[in-house]
């Protein structure tokens, strides 16, 4: 690592004294040195004397919030779920074990800078402490936190690369050897029948100080996730840290969000970060061999075992595991064997996830970004000295440009290997533009920044992964270009505007069908009233809005029978035929298609669980943003099978934030539901009116803030 590097390190994450995990009789000592203040939203003010004592009260009190859900992200990093949901969760757990392996972890730690084990340390000793004083919470697998567990789980984005790798690939490929029949390869694939999901990602806006109106920069923090996926969290140490934002259960460190000086926020995108490798195999006396380089090597063969709960009791199953020196074979393709390379750097990536949180300005992140192992995730950028920035992903292996690294590569020759990593100087990155605004919406890079963005001929074709607009990206320009009067709320409003610009394209090809029928046509009486709706309608959402019920069914239903065919999505018949569908649902569903969005689109929380329930004879709150598919930059919809009547929103806007870089920081923020996970509490659903009603509250950011609305202030154990 180079010098300059270790110098920012040193100074921006404070070396703290190593204190042995797993010690109860230090629990309590560390308990005394952080308080936990909880404001009238029951968001948890964190202060420690060091870093590793705020990580300590960190993780205690996201388990006060949701223990099931910090348990359940590292049973999932560690590929553990079968031990608890049985033997259906077999292949997803060895599609971690491939990568990340116990013993390598355990190792890894020991090898850790002694700053860093001090945070794992803190880390497990929090959430040791917590189970310690909380009896009555009974772990569904995990009853002791190790400090080595935290290098599982480095990075708080949606999935992480290795969720891209298809577990039903592995299963195809290793149940067999494993003496098992494999299922259909649609297994981890949603069911026949079209869902139009959520687009995974976020928002991200920066606004530069000469388009605001008090002259200080702005940030748009707007993760797009499944409701409850973070938490909103405050953490102080005597050693710098300052951060406020969202924060992935179980992780020490803010992951989206700002301190007294700058703030971040990752959307999903950058380049392209994992490759697949075909590769020639041979079998002989046991062993495997892969043709490479003219030669041949020997594929690792390494035994994984895999536990799962039965009915009669914990089982396991051994499979033996094959790894090139690529990766670890995933599939076959076609006779060849299939090795994926991917970011692999747990120690340099828990290093910079902690380490941006300490930044100052501009400089001081970029060093940190220096340790490139942001491997799934693009940057927005704003600081207190006006400095806005857009980088495409800070990890991006460098390859030979004549290969297609979207397909997968032939792995037996080294014109295809990885040379290294792209410096970041190199990346696609944007600096203060003269437009003054910068922006991702999990598109292309291209339009970041309007007229002042990078050229895509410029870089390499995989170093954006994305190579296209969205809708969500021409909305987000129209919102931002040309505006000099942003201010914290004017942000927030943008950020909600009710245009939908996806149906710009839709719905004039669909009334226009309409018009083209003939006079005696059936259809044509039977959808008159319809298409006078459409005809009419401004593509803004809104509760009392019939057209947005319709448009919504009618996209959803084009899509579900065309799935990406957009040859048949501009058919006449197809798009009457679907008009005629929905609306003969709508009025089975409510009585009549003649339904405002607000009676459809609802927000419910009806108990804690991970993977919600929905009921159309309980309490819900009418919401009137809609999917991003259609470029609602505000983004609520439901993911997985619909079971009820009405729309239960499930992923879109979770966590989001509204933040200025003045003197003395302003921020607003809103969280989807509130931050407790227990249907008892007080903090359960306290911010749900608020968050459908797109209304933030003040954060509480100052300590003398924090205490004037503290509700309660307490020590970890208390």
């Amino acid at each position: 690592m180079r010098t300059m590097l270790r110098s920012v390190i040193a100074a921006t994450l404070l070396l703290a004294p190593v204190v042995s995990s797993a010690q109860p009789s230090t629990w309590k000592k560390q308990a005394d040195r952080v308080t936990i203040m909880r404001d009238q939203w029951g968001i948890a003010h964190v202060y420690g004397k060091s870093d590793a004592d705020a990580v300590f009260g960190m993780v205690y009190a996201q388990a006060e919030d949701d223990f099931n859900r910090v348990e359940t992200n590292y049973i999932t990093a560690m590929g553990r779920t079968s031990e608890v949901e049985g033997e259906g969760a077999l292949w997803r757990d060895l599609r971690m074990k491939l990568f990340i392996d116990t013993l390598d972890m355990k190792a890894k730690y020991a090898e850790s800078p002694a700053w860093l084990k001090a945070l794992m340390n803190g880390f497990a000793d929090g959430l040791n402490y917590y189970l310690a004083t909380h009896p009555q919470v009974k772990p569904k697998l995990i009853s002791k936190f190790e400090p080595w567990m935290a290098l599982t789980f480095t990075e708080g984005s949606i999935g992480g690369d290795i969720a891209g790798v298809n577990a039903a690939g592995i299963e195809q490929f290793y149940a067999p050897r494993m003496g098992m029949s494999p299922t259909a390869p649609s297994r981890e694939e949603f069911s026949a029948e079209f869902e139009s999901r959520e687009p995974t990602g976020s928002n991200g806006f920066a606004i530069a100080p000469k388009n605001t109106a008090n002259g200080h920069a702005l940030l748009l923090i707007n993760p797009h996730t499944d409701h409850y996926f973070r938490p909103e969290i405050h953490v102080t140490s005597e050693e710098g840290l300052k951060a406020y934002g969202a924060v992935t259960w179980g992780q020490f460190f803010i992951y989206q969000g700002f301190n007294d000086k700058n703030g971040w926020m990752h959307t999903t995108g950058g380049g392209d970060v994992a490759d697949e490798y075909q590769l020639t195999v041979a079998e002989r006396d046991g062993k495997v061999y892969y043709q490479y380089a003219g030669g041949e090597r020997e594929l690792k063969a390494t035994r994984i075992v895999l536990p799962y709960k039965t009915a009669a009791g914990m089982q396991r199953k051994t499979v033996t595991a094959y790894f090139s020196h690529q990766g670890p074979i995933v599939r076959n393709d076609n006779g060849k064997w299939v090795a994926v390379r991917l970011m692999q750097e747990p120690i340099k990536a828990l290093m910079q996830s902690f380490g941006r949180t300490k930044t100052s300005d501009f400089a001081s992140y970029k060093q940190v970004m220096e340790l490139r192992t942001n491997s799934s995730n693009n940057t927005v950028y704003a600081d207190v000295n006006g400095t806005i920035a857009f980088v495409n992903g800070d990890f991006i292996p460098k390859r030979n440009p004549k290969y297609d690294y979207t397909r997968p590569v032939d792995g037996g020759t080294p014109d295809t290997e990885w040379q290294g990593l792209h410096a970041i100087e190199e990346t696609i990155m944007v600096t203060n533009p003269a437009t003054g605004w910068l922006m991702n919406t999990n598109n292309w890079p291209f339009t970041a920044a309007g007229p002042n963005s990078p050229k895509i001929g410029d870089y390499p074709k995989y170093m954006s992964q994305y190579q296209e607009e969205n809708a969500r990206g021409i909305h987000a320009i129209r919102m931002l270009n040309g505006r000099t009067d942003f201010t914290v709320d004017k942000l927030i409003a943008a950020a909600y505007d009710s245009y939908l610009p996806a149906f710009e394209q839709s719905i004039p090809p669909l009334v226009g069908a309409w018009d083209a029928l003939p006079g005696a046509d059936t259809l044509r009486l039977k959808l008159a009233d319809q298409i006078a709706v459409l005809r009419g309608w401004d593509y803004r959402f809104g509760l009392t809005s019939v057209a947005m019920s319709l448009a919504n069914a009618y996209g959803e239903e084009l899509a579900r029978i065309t799935r990406g065919n957009r040859a048949a999505a501009r058919d006449n018949a197809v798009m009457l035929a679907a008009l005629a569908r929905i609306s003969d649902k709508l009025a089975s569903d409510f009585g009549t298609w003649k339904t405002p969005w607000g009676e459809l689109n609802r927000f419910q929380r009806l108990d804690g669980r991970i993977t919600a329930v929905y009921d159309d004879s309980k309490p819900s709150i009418a919401v009137p943003f809609t999917s991003s598919n259609w470029g609602s930059l505000a983004a609520f919809s439901q993911n997985g099978v619909r079971t009820t009547k009405r729309i239960y929103g499930n992923r879109g806007n979770s966590f989001i934030a509204a933040v200025e870089f003045g003197p003395r920081i302003v921020a607003k923020s809103s969280l989807a539901g509130g931050v407790s996970g227990d249907p008892g509490s007080t903090y359960f659903m306290n911010q749900a009116e608020d968050y459908a009603q797109g209304h933030f509250k003040t954060v509480n950011y100052y300590r003398d803030d924090v205490e004037k609305n503290a509700k309660r202030t307490y020590h970890p154990g208390q």
